[in-house]
């Protein structure tokens, strides 16, 4: 069960890091910035949010 509960999460925190992440790329080029990001780049700032977003899970 501890399983299931762990994968669940992570998969939530994924989900969420993405829109995370894109929501904040949406508004930033509607302030006019253009950001284009490698694969690399968006692979490391994922894993990253989705970290981030686990650790506030757990309050």
């Amino acid at each position: 069960m501890k399983y299931i509960s762990g994968l669940i999460n992570l998969i939530v925190s994924l989900v969420v890091s993405t829109i995370i992440i894109y929501a904040i790329n949406i508004v930033a080029g509607f302030a006019g910035a253009d950001y284009s990001f490698t694969n690399g780049e968006v692979f490391v700032m994922w894993i990253l949010m989705a970290i981030l977003v686990n650790n506030c899970f757990k309050k």
